[in-house]
Order: C-alpha cells, then structure tokens, then sequence
C-alpha cells in the first residue's frame, strides 16, 4: 500500500507479530495514536476500539491522570531494582491491592506480565509444601477450558486440547485438567481425583467467573464456592487467576470479592496500571507467607523478575486505582451490559451462531465453527470499529469510558457482519 508508513515497511521484516500465522495473514493496521475508546491509524481514520486491547485500557486510553501519574514518576525515578531497594509508588501499592482484597491476601510480590505472575503462584504453591516438609505435591489440578498463560508452566494448566499449546503435548508437566465442578457428577468427580491423589496435588488453579481466552466460558459463583470447601477439605492450596476479570470486568472490582470466596493466592495483571504499562501481581495469603518466613535462607522464595515493581508502572495503577476508587466505573459496567445484552441478542439469529452471552462489561457470541480472525478484523475495521475474533467466538470488552453512541456502532458493526456471512 502506498499510504503504509516507512516504519512499518522497514520493521516489518524483523518483528514477529503473536498469534498469527505471518506467511497468511494481513498486515497489521499501523496506530499513531489512542484515546479514551479510540484508535488513530496512520491514514487518519478513527477505530472505535472493542475489546481494549486484550481488555487491559479499562478507563480508556491516554487518560489525563494516569498519564501524569506517570510523567511525574518519569521525572523522579523511572526505575530502580526491586532487590534491596524500595520506592514509595510500589509499597503504596501493595498496600492498597491488601486493603482492597478479600480476607488477608495481603503479600504481595511484583512481576511484569500475567502469565509470569501465575507462574510465580504456581512456584508459590509447590515450594510451600517443600517448606512445610510435605513431599510429592507436585501437580496441579486445573480446567477444561481453562487459559493462563504461554509461558512453559503456565500452558501445563491450560486445556490441552481447546487451548493453543497441544503441540507441547509430551513437554509439558503432566498436570490433572479435569471438567470443572458445575454440577453433582462433575464436582463428584473432581472429590475423587482429590481423595485418591491429594497427596501428590499443590493446588487447583481457577479463572474464577469466567475463563477468558480458552473460550469466554462463563462459570457461576456456586463452583468457587465448591473449589473452596473441595480444596479446605482436601488440604490443597486454591489459586484464582484474576487476570481477566480483575479490575470491574464482572460487576465487581474482583470476581473473589464478589463471589465472597477468598483464595490462598490470586493473580492479577491487565487492567491493573489502566493498560498502560506491564505489570502484574501474584498475592498470598498469610498462611502461605508464614511459610516462607524463617531463619533458614534456603526457605525464601528466590525469585527476582527484573523489572519488577516498576515504579513507573506502580505510579500507573496506583492512579487506576485512583479511578476505581471514585466508583464511577460500577454504572459504567452495568450501562455497558444493557448495551451489550440488547446490541447482541439480535444476533442469536445469526447463521452458525450458538450461543450470545453478556456478564458485565463482556459479550460473547459462540459459532459452531472457527473464524477467520484476520479476514473479519479487517472486515469490522472497514465499518469503524477493532473487533479481534478468537478461535469460534466474536467478542467484546470494552473500555468502562466507552459512550452509549461508540457501543452502538459495536454491536451495529457485528450485526452488519454476520448478516453477511
């Protein structure tokens, strides 16, 4: 195209683009700016953004006070190791993320993306036995359905089959992946594998409401509970990966609050610094700290990411936080339903369609049959919006900011589609 801009033309040789098979798919639309549900291409033209970019920019892009919680942070520290050092945007922080949660999940350590937080659970989970002197809890015992993550442990956990990662199939560590607990044969089972195999189980990892990127499957309050007293009573450990539904997404600021279950270990990231800058958080419990905290040297996590608690990104979420504090985003989540639900449910009608469902600020519509991401991305880009299907789903996740008008056109645009397919 003649309009491409040279930096893309010049970059588009080296950069290995996610998720797409590069010899078969188009180009990527070149961004030259964002704000609030906006995206500006290089052309001048406006995409209506939505499902803010892998739902992280819950207030909207380039918001003015998380945008200056950074530059004033850029003007004192933009970074310092988080080893032997300390800075006041992190402590301030952690602080804030324990007041907020549910029951004493209350330490928190700091890594930059989502999956690395889950694998800091994950490491968590098995060096507490360790600790604890209990050998062979090894495993985990996780969902179908179920998505946390790309990185070696992480995939483990994810379905092995519905997910990405079958080809890893014999690399992986064998972990349990089992039907979750939604009703009495299925929850039946589950208490088995715990009862005969407990003794070799660290703990069960859940994306508690909904399971995100394996499949937007949406789970009911009752199976939480369920994985709560299962694991009590088996004595396993009980990890919520709140990466998605974290920060408003269900209703509630976190699906655990809302479902009034409290895990041992909760992971969150995405929408933590407003979809600003990488950060993420895996958080324990006491019970989980306390063993850890020893004389022995040999005891402590020795775990260290790099770039961990960043003070830039800190500054970040602790300006989102700042917004989530105002309470606004609740009317905005539960506007953003409405739409969704009334927007959507024309398109039951669709052909191919299965199932359209909305839980808070997420609309899904299920097909019988893979779609063809790259094709319908460009296609809704035509009509003014950024719409990224995934595997047999189109769905929506929206900035909370997003006006009645901007929602319209979504739903408009997806409607417009499918009545062309």
């Amino acid at each position: 195209m003649s309009d491409t801009p040279d930096w893309l033309t010049l970059g588009a040789s080296h950069v290995w683009r996610p998720y797409c098979q590069m010899k078969t798919a188009p180009p990527p639309l070149p961004v030259a700016a964002a704000r609030g549900a906006r995206l500006i291409l290089e052309d001048g033209r406006e995409l209506i953004d939505g499902i803010a970019s892998w739902w992280t920019a819950c207030h909207g892009y380039n918001h003015p006070h998380i945008r200056g919680a950074v530059e004033a942070q850029l003007a004192r520290v933009p970074h310092v190791m988080f080893g032997g050092l300390a800075h006041e945007p992190a402590y301030r922080l952690a602080r804030r993320l324990a007041e907020l949660l549910p029951g004493d999940l209350g330490r928190v350590f700091f890594a930059e993306s989502g999956s690395v937080s889950v694998e800091i659970a994950m490491k968590m989970a098995l060096q507490f036995w360790i600790n604890r002197g209990v050998a062979g809890r090894t495993r985990f015992v996780s969902f179908l359905g179920g998505y946390h993550g790309d990185t070696l442990a992480t995939m483990s956990v994810c379905d092995p089959d519905e997910g990405m990662h079958a080809l890893f199939k014999g690399v992986l560590a064998p972990q349990h992946v089992v039907p979750l607990p939604t009703g009495p044969e299925t929850e039946a089972g589950l208490e088995r594998l715990l009862a005969e195999r407990g003794d070799e189980i660290a703990a069960i990892v859940v994306e508690p409401r909904v399971q995100g990127a394996g499949g937007m499957r949406f789970l009911d309050d009752a199976v939480l509970r369920r994985l709560r007293r299962l694991a009590v009573a088996h004595d396993v450990l009980l990890i919520f990966d709140e990466i998605f539904v974290g920060f408003g997404r269900t209703g509630d600021l976190f699906a655990c609050q809302g479902a009034d279950v409290t895990p041992d270990i909760i992971t969150l990231s995405k929408a933590l610094t407003g979809g600003t800058l990488p950060l993420s958080a895996a958080i324990a419990s006491e019970r989980i700290f306390e063993a850890f905290w020893s004389d022995d040297p040999g005891a402590a996590l020795m775990h260290g990411p790099t770039y961990m608690a960043n003070p830039l990104a800190c500054a970040a979420a602790n300006a989102s936080l700042d917004l989530f504090e105002t309470g606004a985003w609740k009317a905005d989540v539960a506007r953003i339903a409405a739409a969704l639900g009334e927007g959507l449910a024309p398109c039951r009608d669709g052909r191919g369609v299965v199932d359209v469902r909305v839980r808070g600020a997420i609309g899904v519509i299920e097909f019988d049959h893979a779609l063809d991401a790259g094709a319908l991305s460009r296609r809704f880009a035509e009509l003014g919006v950024w719409i990224r299907p995934m595997g047999r789903l189109i769905y929506l996740t929206p900035p909370f900011v997003i006006s009645d008008a901007e929602l319209e056109r979504l739903t408009q645009a997806i409607r417009q589609v499918l009545s062309g397919l």
